[in-house]
């Protein structure tokens, strides 16, 4: 048996921003991917996944007890198909804000969700929201709390726009530019991040009215406004925007980037070669970064691990 792939995905704009409806825009990334398999052999790597699955299922049992009108499952298949050895046989890296829990949610819901919402009918918007709440609600088992918008992501596996907490939609980014030099790439800090702590961080700085203020008036703000300029293909006006938003998340959003890329982060800034922001919740795991010339920022960047993921 194996199941249908499903993909990473890189929330481009709307990191902590979507907590506090600010806009977001994510995408599906193929780079990276995953599949439910039934593994008769029983190795080692893939009696991890197997177990992580068995709890799962028995939160997800809790889930349909407590919350019978948002979802069910056949967990009688479920529970049959993880004692026979299920896993999920995934490429996408833990821990490093591309969406791998959300893929693995993705899957489980689409082979063992009754009467679920599928792909391939009218997606309103009543359909979009129901799904990212079935989704939250699932993902919170590796999350401590979930927005449930990596796995909607990986499930659609089209490009997410979120104008606020009660209106997501399917959008439409504009086609990339073959050999443009602008890009938008993945930078590997080489280390996993974990976003539950993260998340916490970011709660505990919420209680102070400053921190508030500066995410209303700076961050919301010039996230709304690359979202804004990305959708309508306005690349000059992003840049612009994007370079406020890096110098705003390294002023405030210091615990979230791993202590020893504080002075590149600044670096991209002093120079314009590229600029940096959060990918995910931080901490490690990959950065996104922008630049206007892809060769300019390799070489700034040689001793580190770029991945281009959309050309201008």
């Amino acid at each position: 048996m194996r199941g249908p792939l499903f993909y990473s995905k890189i929330l481009l704009f709307g990191e902590y921003g979507i907590i506090k409806d600010s806009k977001g825009l994510s995408i599906p990334y193929n780079f990276y991917n995953g599949a439910l398999k039934i593994d008769e052999h029983k190795t080692i790597a893939t009696r991890k996944s197997n177990d992580a699955l068995k709890r799962f299922a028995e939160y997800l049992e809790n889930l349909q007890k407590d919350q019978p009108k948002l979802v069910t499952f056949d967990l009688e298949k479920l529970k049959k198909d993880v004692s026979e050895g299920l896993y999920f046989d995934s490429s996408i890296p833990q821990g490093y804000g591309v969406g791998s829990s959300g893929a693995l949610v993705a899957a489980v819901y689409d082979k063992y969700a009754k009467d679920k919402i599928t792909v391939l009918e009218n997606l309103t918007r009543d359909k979009l929201l129901q799904l990212k709440e079935i989704f939250g609600a699932m993902e919170s088992f590796f999350h401590g709390k979930s927005s449930g918008l990596d796995p909607l992501n990986s499930y659609l596996s089209l490009p997410i726009l979120i104008n606020s907490k009660e209106n997501i939609e399917s959008a439409n980014i504009p086609s990339q530019t073959e050999n443009g030099k602008g890009a938008v790439f993945l930078l590997d800090s080489g280390q996993t991040g974990e976003t539950a702590p993260m998340v916490q961080i970011f709660m505990e700085n919420m209680k102070q009215e400053g921190f508030r203020n500066m995410l209303k008036n700076q961050f919301v703000k010039h996230t709304d406004a690359c979202v804004h300029d990305f959708l309508k293909g306005d690349v000059k006006s992003l840049f612009g925007n994007v370079k406020q938003l890096s110098k705003v998340v390294l002023d405030n959003f210091k615990p979230m980037i791993p202590k020893e890329f504080h002075t590149l982060w600044k670096k991209g800034i002093d120079t314009n070669a590229y600029y940096l922001k959060l990918c995910g919740s931080g901490g490690g795991g990959y950065m996104l970064g922008f630049t206007e010339d892809i060769d300019k920022a390799r070489k700034q960047l040689k001793d580190y691990n770029l991945e281009v993921v959309y050309n201008f």
